[in-house]
C-alpha cells in the first residue's frame, strides 16, 4: 500500500463509496443564509418598486422605451417609470426553472433555485502566467483558456475570460465563438454588442451545433450578461441585447454592477435595493419584448476602497451584499448569478482568500451561478492560468461537497470498527481497501510528505506546481471535430468577413 495519501478525481465518477461524486449537475446542499430578516428583505423589495416608480431609470436605446411605453409606463424624455403592477407581471410571466443546452446531455444544465454552476474568470483584457508574464490577451490565451475551462467537470459555462486585443472588434466574435464551439461543448457566453453580432454568433451556434431554429427558439443554448450602467442607466448595447435574447429565447442574466460608495449608496441595503430596482427594469423589458423569456437574476455588488476608489472583494460587505441578493431572488423566485473575485495584483494567499470569501458568500447565499470562480485578478483586468488551477482546488472540493454524506450501516463502520483491536489502526480494514481506488489525482500543493522530504524533492510551492498542471491540461485534445459542420462554420465566418464582419453598437 502507498504511503502517500490520493485524493479524488475532479470529473464525474461514481467512487468505491457508492457516492454519485457528479461535479457536471450539481444541487448546493446548504440551506441559505439570510442577511437580513423576512420583514426587512421585503422592505428592500419595496425602495426598489419605489425608485422604479417614482425616480424612473434612464433607458437610453428608442426601441426600449417604445416597447416600455406600449406597456403602460410613463415615459418622459429618456427617463423610464415603471409601475408595481407591471413589475409584477413581469416577474409572474418570467419562468422560474429553464434548461440550459449543452452540445452533449452531460453538459445539460438546469436553472433553478437550488442548482449550483460555476463559471472561471471573464470580461478581462490581460491574460497572465509565469511562462508569458502580464500582456493583453490574445487569441491564443483565449482559445487556451477555454481548453482550461473544457477540462474541469465543475466549471459548466464558458464566459468571455479575456478579451483577444489581437483581432479587430467587428471580427473578434467570430474567432471568440468559433473557439467556444470547437474547444468545448459546455453552453457559452454570447457578447451583447449589437444585433448583427448576437445574430452571427446565433446563426454559427446553429450551424455548429446542428441546431434548427425552431429547436433554437424553444430552449435556450447559450447565454448573455447585461450589465445596467449604475446608477439607473439601461445603455444602447445592454438594453438592445435584452430584447436580442429575448426574441431569440437565450438567457439574459440580468446584473447591475454596483460598487457600494461609487456606483451606489455607501450601504448594504441601499446597494442592494438599487441593484434590485435596475435589475427589475431590464427584467421588465425581457419580458414585454416576449413572455415567458428565459432571464436570470443577477448582482455584483461590493465595496470599494474609498481612498483610492478601486473595487475591493472577498470583504464582509462583499458577502453581506451576496446574501441580501440572495434574498431578493428568492423573494422573485428566480435562478440568479452572483460573483466571487479578488483585486489582489498576483496570484498569493490575499488572491485566495478574496476568492474564496467572496465564494462562501455566493455559495451561502444560494447562487445558481458563480461567477469568477477561478483564476479573476486585478479587480477583473487578468485572468491567470495559476490562479485559475489554484482556484480550482477550491471549486472542486465545493463540488465534492454538494455528494450527500452517507449514513447507511456500512458508512457508520460497526463491523470495521470491530475489527480493530483498541490502539489499532483502519489503513487494511475491509471497509478501507474496499473503498480505496487508484482513480485519483495528485492535490497541486503536496507531496504528503515531512519537510526534508518535500526539500529534497524541488520544493515547488504550489504556484509553480500549477505551471505544470495547466501546461499539462493544454495537451490533451479537445472535443471531436464533426468535418462537415466545421466546414460549414468556416465558409459562414469567411462570407460574412468578407462582407466586413459587424462593427458593434454604443
Amino acid at each position: 500500500m502507498s504511503g502517500k495519501p490520493r485524493r479524488r478525481r475532479r470529473n464525474a465518477s461514481a467512487d468505491p463509496q457508492g457516492r454519485n461524486v457528479n461535479a457536471r449537475q450539481l444541487r448546493n446542499p446548504f440551506p441559505p443564509m439570510n442577511a437580513v430578516s423576512d420583514d426587512e428583505a421585503h422592505d428592500v423589495h419595496a425602495t426598489s418598486l419605489r425608485i422604479l416608480e417614482e425616480l424612473g431609470t434612464r433607458v437610453l436605446l428608442p426601441e426600449a422605451r417604445k416597447i416600455f411605453a406600449a406597456a403602460g409606463a410613463r415615459v418622459k424624455d429618456d427617463i423610464v417609470f415603471l409601475g408595481r403592477d407591471l413589475v409584477k407581471a413581469a416577474l409572474a410571466s418570467a419562468p422560474k426553472s429553464f434548461a440550459l443546452k449543452g452540445a452533449a446531455p452531460h453538459r445539460d444544465l438546469q436553472m433553478e433555485l437550488g442548482t449550483l454552476t460555476f463559471q472561471p474568470g471573464a470580461g478581462s483584457p490581460h491574460a497572465t502566467c509565469r511562462v508569458k508574464g502580464r500582456r493583453p490577451g490574445t487569441s491564443q490565451d483565449f482559445r487556451e483558456l477555454v481548453k482550461l475551462t473544457q477540462h474541469f467537470d465543475a466549471l459548466h459555462l464558458v464566459p468571455t475570460l479575456i478579451e483577444p486585443q489581437d483581432i479587430p472588434v467587428h471580427l473578434r466574435h467570430y474567432d471568440m465563438v468559433g473557439t467556444a464551439l470547437t474547444q468545448s461543448d459546455k453552453p457559452f457566453f454570447i457578447y451583447s454588442r449589437g444585433t448583427p453580432q448576437v445574430e452571427d454568433a446565433f446563426e454559427m451556434m446553429r450551424l455548429y451545433r446542428g441546431i434548427s431554429e425552431a429547436d433554437f427558439a424553444a430552449t435556450p443554448h447559450c447565454y448573455t450578461i447585461i450589465n445596467t450602467n449604475s446608477p439607473r442607466t439601461l445603455d444602447i448595447p445592454m438594453a438592445q441585447g435584452v430584447i436580442d435574447f429575448a426574441r431569440a429565447g437565450q438567457i439574459a442574466i440580468i446584473t447591475p454592477f454596483t460598487l457600494m460608495g461609487a456606483m451606489a449608496p455607501i450601504t448594504v441595503a441601499g446597494a442592494i435595493a438599487l441593484s434590485h430596482a435596475e435589475a427589475l427594469a431590464a427584467i421588465t423589458l425581457g419580458q414585454l419584448t416576449r413572455h415567458g423569456a428565459p432571464m436570470m437574476y443577477g448582482t455584483f455588488t461590493s465595496n470599494v476602497d474609498m481612498k483610492s476608489g478601486a473595487p475591493a472583494f472577498g470583504t464582509p460587505e462583499h458577502f453581506r451584499a451576496s446574501l441580501l441578493a440572495g434574498q431578493m431572488a428568492r423573494l422573485i423566485g428566480l435562478p440568479w448569478r452572483s460573483a466571487t473575485g479578488s483585486a489582489a495584483n498576483i496570484n498569493d494567499a490575499q488572491a485566495a482568500n478574496e476568492t474564496q470569501m467572496g465564494l462562501w458568500g455566493c455559495l451561502m447565499a444560494g447562487a445558481t451561478t458563480i461567477v469568477h470562480a477561478a483564476g479573476w485578478l486585478e479587480g477583473g483586468l487578468t485572468v491567470s492560468y495559476e490562479k485559475l488551477i489554484c482556484d480550482m482546488e477550491v471549486v472542486n472540493m465545493i463540488a465534492d461537497l454538494c455528494t450527500p454524506t452517507e449514513a447507511t450501516t456500512d458508512a457508520m463502520g460497526f463491523d470495521a470498527i470491530a475489527e480493530v483491536a483498541p490502539q489499532g489502526h483502519f489503513f487494511a480494514t475491509t471497509q478501507t481497501m474496499a473503498r480505496y481506488t487508484s482513480e485519483f489525482y495528485e492535490p497541486l500543493n503536496a507531496d504528503w510528505s515531512n519537510f526534508g522530504q518535500w526539500t529534497e524533492n524541488g520544493a515547488l510551492d504550489a504556484h509553480t506546481r500549477a505551471t505544470d498542471k495547466w501546461q499539462s491540461i493544454l495537451e490533451h485534445p479537445g472535443p471531436a471535430i464533426d468535418p462537415d459542420r466545421y466546414g460549414a462554420l468556416t465558409a459562414f465566418v469567411a462570407k460574412r468577413t468578407a462582407e466586413g464582419g459587424a462593427p458593434p453598437i454604443s
